[in-house]
C-alpha cells in the first residue's frame, strides 16, 4: 500500500488493522475527543502542550481537561432538562478532589460506593442532600456517618442491609431514605466483569422479591421509602438494555402504587458507554430521546449516576518511551507507565488507543512504523497496555494513552513498590497538579520494622 494510498483508506476511518497490527490514525482519532488536538503535527489537551506537560510534570502521569467533564455533565442536565432530575456523578470513575470540586460547582449530585467517597466528596464541597449510597457492603459506621451527614438516599442491596439501615436510624432517632436496587436480569452485553443487572451478579435485590422487600421495608419504623433503584452495568453502547430495564422498573412501580406504596424519585443507574478508539456509542441525547416519553409519563424525579461517560475521555496518561527491544517474534516498547498505573488493559483485555504527541507525518507506511506492544517494567507478562499498534518510535518519546480519565488512577497501585503517577488538570492554557506524585519513602512511610528481640 502506498502512502497515498494509506492517507485515503483513514480519511473515513480512525483504524485500519493489518497483518502486522493495528494502525490508529491520531489526527482523526483525537477528532472525535473535544480535549485533544493536533496543532502543528504536536499534541494539545484543551490549550497546553502534551511535551509540556510532560516536561514540567514527568511520566507517568494522569492529565484532565475541565471543559470536557463539564461539557458532559452539562450534556447529560440538558438532555433531561424537561424533567425534574439529578446527575450524580459516579465517583468510582475518578475520585480526585479537583475532579469532585468541578462537579460539585456545576451543581452535580454523587453516587458514592463508601465512606471514604462521601468523606471525598463533602471535602470537595459536595452537598450531602445529592449524594446516593450505593455498594453491597455497607458497614454499621459507613450507615451511620452517611445519615448523620444527611445524605439524600441508601440504595439498598439486601434485605440484610435494609434491617441494618434501620437499626441504625433507630439507635440515632432519625428516618433512613432509601431506594431498593432492583436487580432487572436485564443483559447489558458488556464484559462480564463489568456487567451488573444479571442474576449471576452480586449486585440489588432480584426483580421478582422486590415487592415483598418494599413491603418489609413499609414495615420498618425508621425506614423512609423514597425511590427505586436499577444499574445494569458499565460501558453500554447501545439503548435498548436501559429501555429493557426501565419497563421492568416501571412494571414495579405500578405494582408498588396498588400497594399503597408511592416513590419519589426513580433512579435510572448509570453505564453509558463512550468510545475509545471505535465504539459507536449512543450519544446523551439519544439516550435521552429513548428514555422521556416512558418517564415523563411517571412524574417520577430521575436520578442518574454516571461516571465513565463523564470522565473517560476527559483524561489522558501520558508516558515516555525509556527502552525499544525488538526481537525476531515481537517489538516490545517499554514505557514509563505500566499495568500499576493502568490496570484496565490486563483486566478487562480492553482496548485504549496510544498515540504520539508529535505527529511527523501520516499513514501506515511513514518510514520506521513497526508493530509495538507497549508494555511496562513490572515483574509480570500480564503487564501490557497496548499490543501490535503500528507506530513510528524513538527512545524518549512521550505516547499519550487516551481514555484514561475513568478507571485510570483511581485503580493504580503500588505494586512493585512502584510510586504512583502525578494528577494534573488543564484548564485552557493553564493547568495545575491535583495530586503530586508519590515517592518512594512514601511507599513504606507507615510501616515499621520488626522489634521484638527473640
Amino acid at each position: 500500500m502506498s502512502n497515498s494510498e494509506s492517507q485515503a483508506s483513514i480519511n473515513d476511518t480512525v483504524t485500519v488493522q493489518t497483518e502486522q497490527g493495528l494502525y490508529i490514525d491520531p489526527a482523526a482519532l483525537t477528532a472525535h475527543f473535544s480535549a485533544l488536538e493536533y496543532h502543528d503535527e504536536a499534541l494539545y489537551i484543551e490549550g497546553a502542550s502534551v511535551d509540556e506537560l510532560a516536561q514540567h510534570y514527568d511520566t507517568p502521569c494522569y492529565v484532565y481537561s475541565k471543559q470536557a467533564i463539564l461539557d458532559v455533565y452539562q450534556a447529560y442536565s440538558d438532555s433531561f432538562a424537561a424533567l425534574e432530575h439529578q446527575i450524580c456523578y459516579a465517583v468510582k470513575a475518578n475520585s480526585n478532589l479537583a475532579v469532585l470540586g468541578v462537579l460539585a460547582k456545576a451543581g452535580a449530585g454523587f453516587d458514592i460506593v463508601s465512606r471514604g467517597e462521601l468523606m471525598r466528596v463533602l471535602a470537595a464541597g459536595g452537598e450531602a442532600s445529592k449524594v446516593v449510597f450505593s455498594g453491597v457492603g455497607k458497614t454499621r459506621g459507613d450507615i451511620e456517618f452517611a445519615l448523620n451527614q444527611g445524605i439524600a438516599c441508601f440504595n439498598v442491596e439486601s434485605v440484610a442491609e435494609l434491617t441494618l439501615i434501620n437499626e441504625v436510624a433507630q439507635q440515632l432517632d432519625k428516618l433512613a431514605p432509601i431506594s431498593l436496587r432492583v436487580n432487572p436480569d436485564v443483559d447489558a452485553k458488556t464484559h462480564p466483569y463489568i456487567s451488573t443487572g444479571l442474576k449471576d451478579n452480586k449486585f440489588g435485590i432480584a426483580h421478582e422479591l422486590a415487592l415483598e422487600v418494599y413491603t418489609q421495608a413499609a414495615s420498618l419504623a425508621h425506614i423512609d421509602i423514597i425511590g427505586i433503584d436499577c444499574h445494569i452495568g458499565s460501558q453500554l453502547t447501545e439503548v435498548e438494555p436501559f429501555v429493557a430495564a426501565l419497563d421492568k422498573v416501571i412494571e414495579l412501580i405500578q405494582g408498588l402504587s396498588a400497594k399503597g406504596i408511592e416513590l419519589q424519585h426513580v433512579d435510572l443507574g448509570g453505564g453509558l458507554g463512550v468510545r475509545y478508539i471505535d465504539e459507536s456509542p449512543v450519544s446523551i441525547e439519544e439516550f435521552a430521546q429513548a428514555l422521556l416519553p416512558k418517564l415523563t409519563e411517571l412524574g417520577l424525579t430521575v436520578f442518574f449516576e454516571p461516571g465513565r461517560s463523564v470522565v473517560a475521555n476527559a483524561g489522558v496518561l501520558l508516558t515516555g518511551v525509556k527502552v525499544l527491544k525488538p526481537t525476531q517474534h515481537k517489538n516490545f516498547a517499554i514505557v514509563d507507565a505500566a499495568m500499576n498505573d493502568l490496570i484496565r488493559p490486563a483486566l478487562y483485555q480492553a482496548e485504549m488507543a496510544v498515540i504520539p504527541s508529535k505527529l511527523p507525518s501520516r499513514g501506515i507506511d511513514t518510514e520506521g512504523t513497526q508493530p509495538w506492544d507497549i508494555v511496562g517494567a513490572i515483574c509480570e507478562t500480564g503487564d501490557f497496555l497496548a499490543k501490535d499498534r503500528l507506530l513510528t518510535l524513538a527512545t524518549d518519546d512521550i505516547l499519550a494513552i487516551t481514555g484514561a480519565g475513568a478507571y485510570g488512577f483511581v485503580m493504580s497501585s503500588n505494586y512493585n513498590s512502584r510510586p504512583r503517577a502525578a494528577e494534573v488538570m488543564v484548564a485552557g492554557e493553564q493547568h495545575q497538579l491535583i495530586r503530586k506524585r508519590e515517592t518512594i519513602e512514601d511507599l513504606y512511610a507507615n510501616e515499621t520494622l520488626w522489634q521484638n528481640e527473640d
